[in-house]
Parts: structure tokens; sequence; C-alpha cells
């Protein structure tokens, strides 16, 4: 396909309101949260006049007037998504930290879990599409935590904000008109359309194209739906899109050096860190996004849910001396302290960083907000 996850991903980092009264823009449907402020579609008269233009571009690619009108009077700017898409950064994070998120003992739980309750859908599934159903139900749980965030904010506007913008006009058009024919084939309705502040979609954050060149109908409903509650059709279509991106049934994605795994190249992710072998199976889930960290996390996620264990190698000491275990003692003394630093893991984000800044303040320290050996000491 022309336009892919591969393309998307390296441009987008990766996330319900009723609609509005009259022909304000449609913020998609209701589930008691609200989106930030700056994520709700509001009027802006240039891009009112981009859409006009845009109109008849989308008639001769055969959107029918209908849903044309339908989606694009309902539509609106959102300027959070123009921010958002300009205040991306490069993810700097180690292979340990971001597996300590992707594969954390939550996912991993839940991801057990969500496989039992689903196992007979996801069985026939990998029938179907020879696609590992512990893989399929990995990326769930990366994209989207097994359905629990799919995004709320209206792919049309989104999509069209993007467009609009211009610094990526051309991918942009693409998956709006691609969201155009998801509503003129009847696969959803305006008001249950929504995703990502990208425009990435459903259970498993599909983009449009993508969607639309892979999504199946497993039910057999007559839609394509990876929107509601139920995920059968977002899971049929994610085995989909790696079976048309060359999955080969039976073979492992790969596993850490020095355990019982495939045979395949050997790649070593973070300096000093835990060495995996891979196989072409790993290249066909990087086609999902573009990247070996996430390919290994949905592996090594995958494997879990399947009933294994942690990984055996350790990761090196940080920067500042400090390993996994050093980070998640200072973690658990701060919120002892009644700091909230999110999930104990280890993985020093903006919380933990914040609640560190506040305690040296406290002790008359010089304030770093960085975990150290002395911070260590000071909180065990």
């Amino acid at each position: 396909m022309n336009f892919d996850r591969r393309t998307f991903i390296a441009g987008c980092g990766t996330f319900s309101l009723a609609a509005c009264a009259g022909n304000g823009p449609a913020l998609g449907p209701s589930s008691g949260r609200a989106l930030p402020a700056d994520l709700r579609p509001i009027n802006n008269p240039s891009f009112m006049k981009w859409l006009d233009a845009f109109g008849p571009r989308a008639r001769r690619a055969g959107i029918t007037p209908a849903t044309l009108d339908e989606a694009l009077s309902n539509a609106g700017f959102i300027p959070g998504v123009i921010t958002r898409d300009r205040n991306q950064i490069q993810n700097r994070r180690t292979l340990e930290d971001y597996l300590s998120i992707t594969a954390s003992d939550e996912k991993v739980t839940k991801g057990r879990a969500a496989f039992a309750r689903h196992r007979t859908t996801l069985a026939a599934i990998q029938a179907k599409f020879g696609v590992d159903a512990r893989i399929v139900t990995a990326i769930w749980g990366v994209e989207s935590q097994y359905g629990e965030k799919r995004g709320q904010v209206p792919v049309v506007s989104s999509t069209a904000t993007l467009a609009f913008d211009g610094r990526r006009a051309n991918f942009f058009e693409a998956q709006l008109l691609a969201a155009l024919r998801i509503l003129d084939r009847g696969d959803t309705t305006l008001r249950q359309f929504t995703g990502s502040w990208a425009g990435a979609m459903g259970h498993t954050q599909f983009i449009p194209t993508s969607y639309q060149a892979s999504a199946v109908d497993f039910t057999g409903d007559g839609r394509r739906d990876i929107w509601s509650d139920d995920p059968t059709d977002a899971l049929a279509s994610t085995a989909s899109y790696l079976a048309r991106n060359g999955w080969r049934s039976g073979l492992k994605w790969g596993a850490e050096v020095g355990t019982n795994g495939p045979s395949g190249r050997t790649i070593q992710p973070q300096s000093g860190g835990i060495r995996f072998t891979v196989t072409r199976n790993f290249n066909v889930i990087k086609t999902y996004n573009n990247s070996d960290f996430y390919a290994i996390g949905v592996g090594h996620l995958a494997d879990r849910i399947g009933g294994a264990g942690p990984l055996q190698g350790k990761f090196p000491r940080d920067a500042n001396g400090l390993n996994k275990d050093d980070r998640i003692a200072i973690q658990r003394g701060l919120a002892a302290r009644g700091y909230d630093i999110g999930t104990i893991d280890g993985v020093i984000g903006t919380k933990t960083t914040a609640a560190i800044s506040d305690f040296q303040r406290r002790q008359g320290l010089s304030v770093t907000g960085t975990a150290t050996a002395n911070i260590l000491a000071a909180l065990t």
C-alpha cells in the first residue's frame, strides 16, 4: 500500500463526547470523559475555506454527496492536533525503560485475562490468517491497553486539520479521503468515528488507509467495526494486516539470545544490554511500527501472555550508576512520602522527576530532579 503504518509512525507519536447541537463540530460518542479543550474542534475561517476547496476533490475521488455534506459540515479545526504534531520529539528511552512500560506486569496480567476471555475468537482468527493469536493480543495491549484507550478525537476533523496544516498535506489528505470512504461504506457512524489526535483508530489503532487495505468483517454483520466494545473485527483486521505483510505461520518472532529460540540474525538494541535473535516475523511486526523497540516489546509481551517469564539477561546501569531496582526503590521511597509518581516501574518520567525536585527542595538540596545514588540513599 502507498501509505502504511510505517509512514505514519515515522511522523506521529501514538490515543467521548456527545455531538454538539446544530451545525457545530461533532465530538464523537459520549463516554463521560471530556476531551482536553485543545482537542475539541473549533471554527476557523481559513480551515473552512480549505474545506470548501477540498470538497470538489473529494467528490471527484468518488465520495458520495451525502457523506461529504454530513462529514464536512460537522468538521472543525483542532488546534491541539497541530501543537502535538509540532512538539513531537524523538523517543530517547532505553529498551529497558520501553519494556518496563510495554510489557509491564499490569500489561501481562491484563493480556492473559484478555487472551483467555477471547480465546475462542482468537483461535478462529489464527486459524483463518495463520498469525499467532498471542502476537495479535500483544499488539492490542500495546496500542490501546486492550481497548481501554481507543482515542476520542473525531477522525475527520483530525485528519482534515493535519491536511490543512500542510506539513504532510498529501499524506493526511489521503487519510481524510480514506476516512470518508469508511463512512461511505457504512462501517461506522460519524458520531462513533474517533481515534487518536493523528487519526489512528480503534482497538489496534489503524490509520484510515491501512484500514481500507486490511480491515475485515470477521463477525459477518456487514461492517468492519474496529471502534465498538467488541474487539473481534479489530483483532481479525490486525491479523489480516500482518498476513498481508508476509507473516509466516508457525515461526516465532525471535527470542533472547541464550534461550531456546529460533535461528536468525542477532541484534542488541541497547548498548551493553540484552541481545536477541530475530526472524522474518520480527520484520513483519515492524511494518505495524517501524521500530526495533516496538517489535521486541510486542514479541516479548506476546511471550509473557503465553506464559513465559521475564527476560533472563540484565541491562547496564544508567548514566547515574543506578539499575532498575534502584530506580524502583527511589519511586517507592517517594510514594511512601506521599508523592504521586504514577506507576512504580523504574522508569523515571515526569512525575518522578517532579517528585525528586520537590523532595530536594524540601531537604535544602540542589534541585536537579535527577535520580542519583544520593537520592536513593536519602529515600531508603
